[in-house]
């Protein structure tokens, strides 16, 4: 018999303690459950103060927040690969958002590519602005011309994902305002914000945040009560959270408490 919530919660505490860093995936496993409910009970831990989360797992409550191991970053393909069926309802679910004449900045990322090949399909679009720093969005947008114009923001060229960051990825930003900004991310927690593995996109992030009327983020369950080394704003900074069914109902609550409304893509609203 599995343990109950309770006990799993102070077997989970006693194993930080014990090894002083604990993986979700090592706690799935070892109590079997699914990683978001080893995620949610990490949280939960860290509102108690009992440990402090890190990137994939947690530590003890008194060993800073720093992650004992490098951190690599997936490449833009292994991150397309993972989560397909929820990313592509986030992607349906925000590209619906979208009116005839708008503007939109589409941030890159593989659930932000899902929203792009959503807004091709919608035949009823029609004199639509897609601004992106994501090569991989570009073209996916590109048979769409002249029905949708793609401006590409320029920049360096980050390689394995495909973005452009600074030096230079300001310049088309600086002169735009925006009807919507979509924005990818590698966290979004309650508290801490939301939140990306890398410094230089998460600035190009904070800067598309600033340019537009308003603005979601958009992250697959896998991401909610996760923390990374970029902040890109606080959550209330943001209009909405587009995410899908597998969000756990205790940290949908909390990021509403925060300010934040949380709208679920569920395989029934597919048209």
């Amino acid at each position: 018999m599995q343990p109950d919530a309770a006990h799993r919660r102070r077997l989970t505490a006693d194993l930080v303690t014990e090894r002083g860093f604990v993986r979700v995936v090592e706690l799935s496993e070892s109590f079997g459950v699914t990683p978001v409910t080893a995620r949610a009970d990490l949280d939960a831990l860290e509102r108690a103060g009992a440990v402090r989360r890190v990137h994939g797992g947690a530590v003890p409550s008194g060993a800073g927040a720093v992650d004992p191991r490098p951190e690599r970053e997936p490449s833009f393909e292994e991150a397309l690969a993972a989560s397909v069926v929820p990313k592509q309802l986030i992607g349906e679910r925000t590209a619906s958002l979208v009116r005839s004449g708008q503007s939109v900045i589409l941030d890159v990322g593989t659930t932000t590519l899902q929203v792009a090949r959503a807004l091709r399909a919608r035949d009823d679009l029609d004199d639509v602005t897609v601004f992106t720093n994501g090569l991989s969005i570009a073209l996916e947008l590109e048979p769409e011309i002249p029905r949708f114009t793609v401006v590409v923001t320029g920049g360096t060229l980050r390689p394995r994902q495909h973005s452009l960051v600074h030096p230079l990825a300001g310049s088309v930003l600086d002169e735009i305002h925006v009807d919507l900004a979509v924005i990818g991310c590698n966290g979004v927690d309650p508290r801490l914000g939301v939140t990306n593995a890398n410094l230089p996109e998460a600035s190009v992030k904070s800067l598309m945040l600033a340019r537009a009327a308003r603005a979601v983020v958009v992250a697959d369950a896998s991401k909610l009560g996760e923390v990374h080394l970029g902040r890109i704003a606080p959550v209330d900074a943001f209009d909405a959270l587009v995410t899908d069914a597998a969000a756990p109902g205790v940290l949908i609550g909390e990021l509403r408490d925060a300010g934040l409304d949380v709208l679920v893509a569920h395989a029934a609203d597919r048209p």
